[in-house]
């Protein structure tokens, strides 16, 4: 029996939510970038969980997942991999870094050189590494989840835009509600970490879901709707960059992911502006009269949001 998108989602998020604690709507948006086969970006303060969101997801999957500590000394081979000769057989011999999983952790992604975040570039848009030449395929589905911390300066390096344009949407949790954050203490106290948490989720059964999300309807007027949301970024007077089409694109795989975990197989205007946040934020470049003025990336896209003209109707099935 096939599992259906917003089956696997309850799975996932009942899962995440017994260790995770008040916050519902980034963890359906962190299945959504899942079921859209996108890298996410999670930026917080530290100690409300980011860490803890991208474990439970990886570990509620029945598939291969490793964890990447990003430090000033870490090597771009640490991640992609090495050729090591062996003498026995007089030859060399590929070794996979940390990248050859299916969901692999970037821990304090800004804490690496920008040589060694660039190691990242080619697997996180094509799904493959080139070591010595030779390209080797990672494990698929392939997911990178990422954290970093936004408010330390020292010993960090800022991502660059190249590379925030490869990660589908960027989450920021928040702090939780006092009821929310007296069940994090208690379950702490008691010993329920995401070390507790079991696979619910075979990578075979993932792999279904994300060829079913791709087959979602997409009406020419909801693609429109994205398209132009996008231009409207590059035309705004206070954004030296825009999204690019690959944030066209971005748009609506992340609309057609989190339309799936509502059990929906059609994308409506609502799920594009419900992901248009996490998605355009990250790919914005303001300018400097802007930022001088300390306007925000997430004033730019309300203002787009409010700006651009809705599709009429709700083209769904």
């Amino acid at each position: 029996m096939t599992l259906t998108p917003h089956a696997a989602y309850d799975l996932i998020a009942n899962n995440v939510q017994t260790v995770l604690r008040g916050h519902p709507e980034a963890v359906r948006l962190a299945v959504a970038a899942l079921f859209a086969e996108g890298h996410l970006l999670v930026e917080d303060v530290p100690g409300v969980g980011k860490t803890t969101l991208a474990r439970c997801i990886a570990a509620s999957l029945n598939g291969r997942w490793s964890r990447i500590q990003f430090t000033p000394d870490l090597l771009p081979g640490d991640i992609t991999g090495v050729m090591v000769y062996h003498q026995n057989s007089e030859s060399f011999q590929f070794h996979p870094g940390g990248i050859f999983a299916n969901v692999v952790l970037a821990d304090e992604i800004n804490r690496g050189t920008p040589k060694t975040q660039s190691a990242l570039l080619e697997v996180m848009a094509e799904r493959r590494v080139t070591v010595d030449s030779v390209s080797q395929q990672v494990p698929l589905p392939f997911l990178v989840v990422a954290t970093q911390n936004p408010i330390e300066m020292e010993g960090t390096y800022r991502l660059p835009e190249a590379q925030l344009d490869r990660f589908l949407m960027r989450l920021s949790l928040g702090y939780p509600g006092h009821d929310a954050e007296v069940m994090v203490v208690m379950g702490d106290c008691a010993g329920v970490t995401s070390d507790e948490v079991r696979p619910v989720l075979a990578i075979s059964d993932l792999q279904q879901v994300i060829a079913q999300v791709r087959r979602s309807h997409l009406a020419t007027e909801i693609v429109s709707y994205a398209v132009r949301l996008a231009a409207a970024s590059r035309a705004h007077p206070a954004v030296r960059y825009g999204a690019s089409p690959r944030g066209s694109i971005a748009l609506i795989r992340a609309a057609q992911g989190l339309a799936a975990t509502y059990g929906r197989d059609f994308v409506t205007p609502d799920d594009v502006k419900a992901v248009a946040h996490p998605v355009l934020e990250h790919r914005l470049v303001l300018t400097p009269d802007a930022e001088l003025n300390q306007r925000q990336t997430r004033d730019v896209v309300n203002e787009l949001l409010a700006d651009t003209a809705v599709p009429a109707a709700s083209p769904g099935r």
